[in-house]
């Protein structure tokens, strides 16, 4: 996991990137939780994520937002966050140029950062968010979504609202030429504590699934 320091708008940014092991092979970024909340890139999921990707031959970086760990800049109610999400993903573009698909993951804030980036990038074709914070954040901004991905949420959890999650993933659903997938995870608060193995499970068989040669979702 090599660490690395790159260039954000506010100065530099700090994050973990492994290079891809072929040419042409998919890029990766995750995204972490909330930092006023105590997230980093060494969240738990964060790096299950990361390690998920790393293992599946995609070059893939996590990184810290602005005022993290050794990343430079003060919190920015999420406007700052996308324009780091936005460098990060550039400099992974400017080493690997020839990447063909791109995917996100993000964790709560991090779902929330990942799904307004898809907005803008064309290029990412996959994204998986975890309880992303419907209940505090206006999602509207996917009109339309503009691709195919997973919203996973758990069921005690207490902070997102699951029903929030559903009207979500409801409305998206109701788009043409887009498949949003939606696990429950049974028991499972914010934060997974006891349910990180469902969790993973979850990604894994959705990756499964997308990343197979006859997957009908483009």
């Amino acid at each position: 996991m090599p660490a690395v320091i790159f260039p954000g708008p506010e100065g530099r940014l700090e994050g973990r990137f492994q290079p891809a092991p072929r040419p042409r092979a998919p890029v990766a970024m995750i995204l972490h939780p909330h930092p006023q909340a105590g997230g980093t890139m060494n969240d738990r999921i964060t790096q299950h994520l990361y390690k998920t990707f790393v293992n599946r031959g995609f070059a893939t970086l996590r990184f810290n937002f602005r005022g993290v760990g050794r990343s430079q800049g003060s919190f920015d109610n999420g406007i700052g966050e996308l324009s780091d999400a936005a460098a990060a993903l550039d400099w992974v573009q400017s080493i690997h140029p020839e990447a063909q698909t791109t995917w996100i993951a993000g964790v709560s804030f991090g779902a929330l950062i990942g799904m307004q980036l898809l907005m803008r990038r064309p290029e990412i074709r996959g994204f998986i968010s975890i309880a992303p914070p419907a209940n505090m954040y206006d999602f509207s901004f996917l009109a339309p979504c503009p691709a195919s991905g997973i919203i996973i949420q758990g069921t005690a959890d207490t902070v997102v609202t699951p029903s929030a999650v559903q009207k979500l993933v409801d409305k998206l659903r109701t788009q043409k030429h887009i498949t949003i997938h939606h696990d429950e995870i049974p028991r499972a608060n914010h934060f997974f504590e006891h349910e990180t193995e469902e969790l993973m499970r979850s990604v894994d068989n959705y990756l499964d699934m997308r990343l197979a040669p006859d997957c009908p979702i483009k």
